[in-house]
């Protein structure tokens, strides 16, 4: 058995695995958690992150006005499946350079000591990393942006490697980037970031068909004993569109940059009609997992066809045992 190195979390939401079934991720049965229209204002909430806080869990939502303005927005629940978002987004603090808003969406929540980070795409004359810190999810302070334009899907570390903080992101361009690779970057003081190395990319065969066109880092990596457990999304271009899926891959625990396993098969795909009908159909995006170090219990969040926000579950075990199973062969 694998171990997930981390605290225990007695309280995180859990369905068992349904009797019968093959895949190694499998859907809450009341997803999805969080409807399009749970603001008063919301077009569509999805592509979200939550972390445990106090006695609950806290989280940074996407969620897109009727307007179709992207901007990001505090929540809080006490069980992680109930959820209250505030009506206003988050105003960050900081020099009005930094701070000033083109838009922002498809955050990420990552503690590191006795703050927590939140990273997101950022609009600053188009989309790169923005970044900012709290301690209690209601004062925001904006750090300068990570990396020049253009870039999404910057995804930190939950502790320094090497004594550096480090970073993964999917350097993109200004528009639905058709391309995608996942580098590792470092920084001393999440202000100057280096070191940029590549760390994998798109399968041009079907070997892995279904992460063909991009690939991107989803939820904070989870440490394990045999080392940083990655869960990222890949894309096919098919004759309807993009299709996004889940894969799962292991990184090596001093040097994140190099790839140590992953799986060809996808581990989550759209399915159920909340996953395939909305705004942006056939979409499964990850942006958080929640993990227990004493069960191995992970809840992974995702937004399903760019509308609503959905649960699935798994344990660290199940995805181990599915890359042993299906290896991706170099």
């Amino acid at each position: 058995m694998s171990k997930i190195i981390g605290e225990a979390l007695s309280n995180i939401p859990w369905q068992d695995k349904p009797g019968g079934y093959n895949a190694p991720v499998w859907r809450y049965t009341h997803n999805p958690i969080i409807q399009r229209d749970a603001q008063l204002n919301s077009n569509s909430i999805f592509n979200s992150a939550v972390i445990p806080f106090e006695e609950g869990y806290a989280g940074v939502f996407r969620c897109d006005s009727r307007s179709v303005s992207m901007d990001i927005f505090a929540g809080f629940s006490q069980d992680g499946l109930q959820w209250e978002i505030n009506e206003k987004p988050i105003q960050f603090e900081g020099a009005d350079y930094i701070t000033k808003r083109e838009y922002r969406y498809d955050p990420r929540v990552c503690r590191i000591d006795d703050r927590f980070y939140i990273s997101w795409c950022n609009g600053y004359h188009g989309p790169t990393i923005g970044l900012a810190y709290t301690y209690d999810f209601k004062t925001f302070h904006q750090l300068e942006n990570a990396f020049l334009p253009y870039n999404r899907n910057g995804v930190l570390f939950p502790r320094k490697i090497n004594g550096k903080y480090a970073m993964l992101s999917r350097p993109s361009d200004t528009g639905h980037t058709p391309f995608g690779d996942i580098f590792f970057s470092e920084s001393p003081d999440l202000t100057y970031w280096g070191k940029h190395r590549y760390v994998m990319g798109t399968i041009n065969s079907d070997a892995s068909a279904w992460q063909s066109k991009k690939i991107g880092p989803g939820p904070i990596p989870i440490e394990t004993d045999r080392g940083w457990l990655l869960i990222y999304h890949g894309v096919i271009n098919t004759c309807n569109g993009f299709v996004y899926r889940m894969g799962v891959a292991l990184l090596d625990l001093h040097e994140p940059w190099k790839v140590l396993a992953r799986s060809r098969n996808y581990i989550l795909g759209p399915e159920t009609l909340y996953e395939c009908v909305g705004d942006v159909p056939n979409v499964t995006f990850p942006c958080a997992a929640l993990s227990d170090g004493d069960t191995g219990r992970i809840a992974i969040y995702y937004g399903c066809a760019d509308t609503v926000t959905g649960v699935a579950f798994t344990t660290v075990d199940e995805l181990f045992d599915y890359m042993d199973k299906y290896p991706l062969e170099n």
